[in-house]
Order: C-alpha cells, then structure tokens, then sequence
C-alpha cells in the first residue's frame, strides 16, 4: 500500500490523497461510521419527503422532525467527525465515540444551532456571502470534538483558521460533489465509499491547517 504522508502547507489534492489512503486504511470501521450517519438521517429525510398537502398531524411531525434535527441529529455527525479525525491520525478507532457527542452535548447543539444561523442569514443576504461564511466555518464540528472548545469559541477559531483556505475548502467541497454523484452512478456500491472519502478528506483539511499553525507556533 502507498504511504501518503499529510504534508503542509495545506492544498485539496493533499487532503483527498490522505483521504482515500485513510479510507482504504480504515474502510471497515468508517462504512460503520457512515452507516449510523445515514440511519441517523433517515427520520429527517422521511420528514422533508412529507411536506405536500399539511394536515395537523404532518405538522406535529414536522416539529418532532425539527426537534429532531436540532437536538439529536448534531450529536451523532459531530460524533463522526471525531472518529474521522482519530482516523487521520491513524489512532484506534472505538464506536463507544458514536456517541462522544453526549459528552459536550450542550456545545454540540449550540455550535450546530449557530453554524446554521450565521449561514442561514449570510444566504439571505446574498449567495456569495452564505458560500463564504459556510467555507469559514467548516472546522467548527472538529473545534468542538477535537479541542473541546464552546461554540463561540468554535466559530471564532475555526474563522481565524480558515483565512486564507476558503478557497481550498470551497475548491474541495465543489470536488466533493463531483466525487458524490460519480458515486451515485455506482448506486450503494458507490455512494458509502464516496461519503467516506469525502468526510476523510475535509478531516485531512482540518488536520493539515491545525499542524501548520503548531509548526507556525514552533517556528
């Protein structure tokens, strides 16, 4: 097997190198992973598929949905980022982690709940600004699993990290699409790979502009 090696300073084709290696790496575990985050999707997507012709009871389920999405839903992909970061550096992966989310869960639905909105409202606002704030934000689920950090905290590190890689993270998540819908040709044979891959190479991303700011720090 070739030996990738996360190299600094950051770039897209770097992250999905170290992405796919890891997803050979760790195939079993992270289809594991992708397999809770897609049941644990699942009651949301129901929810959005029922939204033609409202009737009470469809919209009792659409608040339960949104409860949902907001209370619950966070927990477990905030808890799959952190097995992908363990992932990348190649540590020991334990599913009790599925469920690391409960641990900081307050910070957990905060950071989600404000991730949304300041999104939400730079969409309004205009396209651009929404793509913009999304790209600056993309290192908030990690802040939170890897470092602890609240969710205020969260956002004002993840924006300070990301100056200067917006591009690159945009660039990647444009790849990323690419990537996904190959997959669906595939159908589930795919798809599932395709998800790993991607969510492996944003942690690469994650991973590789967390090491240049300690070798910043260091240097």
């Amino acid at each position: 097997m070739e030996n990738i090696t996360l190299l600094i300073p950051p770039s897209i084709e770097g992250s999905l190198k170290f992405g796919w290696e890891k997803l050979k790496q760790y195939f079993l575990p992270l289809l594991l992973v992708v397999l809770v985050i897609a049941v644990a999707n699942a009651p949301v997507d129901s929810i959005r598929e029922n939204t033609k012709d409202m009737t009470s009871g469809k919209l009792l389920i659409q608040i339960i949905g949104a409860a949902y999405w907001l209370l619950l839903l966070p927990v477990f992909e905030y808890s799959a980022d952190l097995m992908f970061i363990q992932a990348i550096r190649s540590q020991k992966l334990d599913f009790k982690d599925l469920l690391a989310g409960f641990r900081n869960y307050l910070d957990v639905v905060l950071a989600h709940l404000l991730t949304t909105a300041l999104i939400g409202i730079a969409l309004v606002a205009l396209i651009i600004p929404g793509i913009i704030v999304a790209c600056r934000l993309a290192f908030v689920s990690f802040l939170v699993m890897d470092k602890g950090l609240d969710p205020i905290a969260a956002v004002e590190t993840s924006w300070r990290m990301t100056k200067g890689h917006a591009w690159k993270i945009f660039g990647l998540a444009m790849t990323s699409i690419l990537i996904f819908f190959i997959g669906l040709v595939f159908f589930i044979v795919g798809i599932l790979p395709a998800i790993i891959w991607i969510k492996a190479a944003f942690a690469s991303l994650y991973e590789s502009v967390l090491m240049e700011e300690e070798t910043a720090k260091l240097g």
